[in-house]
């Protein structure tokens, strides 16, 4: 007999049978714990349904964590991995012996949330949210540059006497990578960056023109460069014009005397860390910058990974450091401030006036490139007003329309990479050219 006083006894009933609907609110409002251990599930509607049909009993939630609503109706259950059965045990004697006052807590809680957020609700708060991303659209205007005139184009060219062709690499001069129906394409292929064939003969014949200088603009470093132009007469700036190769001479630097690279360390273990846990992405170590590419990695998964790349990185090592950073469209790029094309090809046009010794002035500048929006400036430096779009009369002339907006030019001030060309016919003689005498027709692509 003492043994059996310390023995308990439970009841279980186990119906596995539907229940009408009034059969069913009125178990969920007699009910004192409603245990749910889904393995996998979505929303879960049995929770949601127990919840409301609580009133005053106030009945307590024990509910899965892989359900989906734990995710709005965790604060007021009790979560458990139903895994874990010491855990589930240990949160059916936790509610069984909670005390009123907690159990109210947390009814509130779960009650307020179930009555508030209807189907209702939810159908309006989208509606109101579809209506306002209408509005914004509407609101926005894309600019898209008008198409290089390459008639008028290849008329300058022929009538100039000196002149002068900036040319971007990557996807400018690169040769095309044929996918051959793999997802998102060649990417070891694409990584090497290879000089198109069939644009080899005509650049040779433009590099050989005594009339024409050629320089390669490119965010490449110098190996690369070197690999691709080695052979041709014409100038190669590197990493974005940090460094510079006359035709017949080695490698200079444009690099300031004081330039702060201390941050070069602690930003290249952020960037191993993210390409390590984001798979097909990979980084590039330049000798100025580093460039984080995730274009054939998963679209969702890398945008979230370059965002807190991007938190990492200013909470971290950049955030007292002297240093850009710039999004393309899948990549993310650390360089020192103030490193563009459009900074560099000032000093690259000294060299290159000072070198040749000009004695005509550079009467036409034709620059094309596949850029970011950072480097966009190096179109502005040629053209700081709003490019002219040539009109032809009648009579065959040729007329320049100036389309000003606002005094900005509408192709350089977004993150998307545009492929763009200008061409404008500067008044540049030495000593190295000024922007303000450039004068003529332009146009953009």
């Amino acid at each position: 007999m003492d043994d059996l006083e310390h023995c308990l006894l439970f009841l279980f009933i186990i119906w596995d049978r539907s229940l009408d609907f009034h059969a069913l609110c009125a178990l969920y409002a007699v009910t004192d714990v409603a245990l749910v251990t889904s393995l996998r599930d979505g929303m879960n509607l049995v929770s949601y349904e127990y919840v409301a049909c609580q009133g005053s009993k106030k009945g307590v939630l024990i509910l899965s964590e892989f359900a989906g609503a734990a995710q709005s109706l965790g604060a007021g259950a009790i979560l458990v991995n139903p895994w874990n059965i010491t855990e589930v045990a240990d949160s059916i004697k936790h509610a069984l012996t909670m005390t009123s006052d907690e159990r109210e807590k947390r009814h509130r809680h779960n009650y307020a949330h179930v009555t508030t957020h209807t189907a209702q609700d939810w159908a309006e708060t989208f509606v109101c949210e579809l209506n306002d991303t209408v509005a914004e659209a509407l609101m926005r205007t894309r600019q898209v540059p008008p198409d290089l005139p390459s008639r008028t184009a290849i008329q300058q060219y022929l009538q100039s006497k000196n002149r002068l062709l900036i040319l971007g690499f990557n996807s400018t001069l690169t040769e095309p990578v044929e996918s051959s129906g793999r997802r998102g394409g060649d990417q070891i292929k694409e990584m090497e960056l290879k000089l198109h064939p069939d644009l080899k003969g005509p650049l040779r014949a433009l590099c050989e023109d005594e009339s024409t200088t050629v320089i390669v603009l490119s965010g490449s470093d110098r190996s690369v460069l070197d690999e691709n132009f080695g052979e041709f007469n014409l100038w190669l700036a590197a990493e974005h014009g940090m460094f510079l190769r006359p035709t017949d001479g080695e490698w200079m630097t444009t690099m300031p005397e004081h330039l702060n690279m201390d941050w070069v360390d602690s930003v290249k273990h952020v960037f191993e860390y993210f390409t390590e846990r984001t798979p097909r992405s990979h980084f590039e170590h330049r000798e100025t910058s580093f460039v984080w590419n995730y274009k054939y990695a998963d679209v969702e998964f890398g945008r979230l990974q370059a965002r807190d790349m991007l938190q990492h990185l200013w909470t971290g090592p950049i955030s007292n450091a002297a240093v850009d950073v710039v999004q393309g469209s899948r990549s993310v790029e650390v360089r020192s401030v103030g490193v563009t094309k459009g900074a560099a090809i000032d000093r690259i046009l000294g060299e290159i006036v000072h070198s040749k010794s000009m004695v005509t002035p550079i009467d036409y500048v034709l620059c094309i490139g596949h850029f970011l929006g950072k480097d966009e400036d190096i179109y502005v430096f040629f053209d700081p007003e709003y490019p002219s779009e040539p009109k032809v009369k009648p009579d065959g002339a040729s007329v320049s329309v100036d389309r000003r907006q606002n005094g900005r030019p509408s192709n350089g001030r977004s993150n998307s990479r545009n492929s763009q060309a200008r061409t404008q016919k500067p008044q540049v003689a030495p000593p190295p050219p000024e922007r303000s005498s450039s004068s003529s027709d332009h146009s953009t692509a």
